[in-house]
């Protein structure tokens, strides 16, 4: 029986994240019972503080480069100079500012200035850089390759912590913390390597311009505002909660955000047609809509189930010094659908050219996240952190399925009109 396009390109792509998910558990499994749940617990928050700046350092360029690939290939000697130059940029104001915030907000983990440098440089720059050949990828349809990329610098970042898990350094925080930055450089020259076009020499790189700062200025925040609920909690963690309770919880939630590669899958399937026929054709794009959302909904709701009985394995699998990390997984999966639905949302408003949606009811869900916290933690410790994330991807789901059905109705409405 014959497949859909976005169905076999979701095949393919789920299987990539399938790889991508092997990779990010076994660095989980390594880097976890390497640095114990008080050093993880403090790896976890400033690593998520670097993540959620780095969503910034392209300034949304890259979304504005498969945006013009998807629709006209030769866009892309315009677009790439200009997301070069603002990439390098706003990456190195952000990485001074990473190490601001780092040092005053969070000193209390106790991470040197060698990590926070070696973690900054991989997040606010060359990963950022490496957005842009897989956006690139991803808008001539090579979604596999695409997500192969983003895998690559995860397959060496495990190769790093199996070879400090070997090597037993005194300070294995450090050698990880290096072996990191070298993961990305590395997967950063493999990348560029791999395009057709070479990118532009350095020269040809022009500085931003105002109107197209602003024209990528809802991208870079919806980059931000998307990151923020599965990155927010780790260093909201760091701060509310006990170190090694932080490192339980961390651990916990990385499991359960690596579960929800499959949604993120159909979403990068399904994005360039969203793209090319959610403001054309309404009858097909509501119809792919609810395949979407369908399919978020009910691998969610499985994934969930399953989690909920399989969560006394992960007990035996972190160890006996992440005791309960079973029970907070537990928790956790209260979070699963609205996750799902979230991020399948938060994509559709975005290839509906409707980025600040997707802003508006994310900085919600962040606000709710950090209420949440503050008021549950205190006196539910980890539980309690698990159920803030739950309220606040709920509500997020909910709002941005409101929001897409009501862009829905107007277009409808809008229809008779245009004929």
């Amino acid at each position: 029986m014959a497949i859909g396009p976005i169905a076999s390109a979701t095949l393919r792509t789920s299987a990539v994240l399938g790889l991508r998910l092997v990779v990010q558990a076994g660095t989980l499994l390594l880097v976890a019972r390497l640095l114990g749940p008080h050093g993880f617990g403090a790896f976890a928050g400033v690593a998520a503080l670097a993540v959620m700046l780095g969503t910034l350092s392209t300034f949304g360029t890259h979304i504005v480069l498969l945006a013009e690939v998807s629709r006209e290939p030769q866009r892309r000697a315009a677009v790439l100079p200009f997301a070069l130059s603002t990439t390098l940029i706003c990456g190195s104001l952000l990485f001074a500012l990473y190490l601001l915030l780092a040092t005053t907000l969070l000193g209390e983990a106790g991470i040197g200035l060698n990590v926070l440098v070696a973690l900054g440089l991989a997040e606010l720059i060359l990963q950022p850089l490496l957005n842009l050949p897989g956006a690139e990828h991803q808008g001539h349809g090579r979604i596999a390759t695409s997500q192969l990329l983003i895998t690559l610098p995860l397959a060496l970042r495990l190769l790093a912590a199996g070879t400090v898990w070997l090597l037993h350094p005194a300070d294995p925080l450090r050698a990880y913390a290096w072996g990191y930055l070298g993961a990305s450089a590395l997967a950063l020259l493999i990348a560029t390597l791999s395009l057709r076009q070479a990118w532009p020499a350095l020269r040809d790189w022009p500085l931003p311009r105002l109107a197209e700062l602003r024209h990528a200025a809802g991208y870079a925040v919806l980059n931000l505002t998307a990151t923020g609920p599965t990155e927010l909690d780790k260093t909201l963690a760091l701060k509310l909660l006990p170190l090694a309770a932080a490192g339980v919880y961390a651990a916990g939630a990385r499991v359960i955000g690596a579960l929800t590669l499959p949604v993120i899958a159909m979403m990068l399937a399904a994005m360039p047609r969203l793209f090319r026929e959610g403001q054309t054709d309404r009858t097909r794009s509501a119809h792919l809509l609810r395949l979407v959302f369908a399919a978020a909904l009910g691998y969610s709701l499985l994934l969930a189930a399953a989690l909920w009985i399989a969560a006394p394995l992960f007990d035996l699998l972190f160890g006996p010094r992440y005791q309960a990390i079973g029970e907070t997984i537990r928790w956790l999966t209260l979070a699963v659908p609205g996750m799902a639905l979230r991020i399948a949302a938060g994509g559709v408003l975005m290839a509906l050219g409707k980025p600040w949606m997707r802003v508006g009811f994310e900085v919600g869900g962040l606000f709710l996240l950090i209420i949440g916290a503050c008021f549950l933690t205190p006196d539910l410790h980890q539980a309690g952190m698990a159920i803030a994330l739950a309220i606040a991807e709920t509500g997020m789901a909910v709002a941005g399925v409101l929001l897409i059905i009501l862009q829905q109705h107007q277009l409808h409405s809008e229809q008779p009109n245009d004929a």
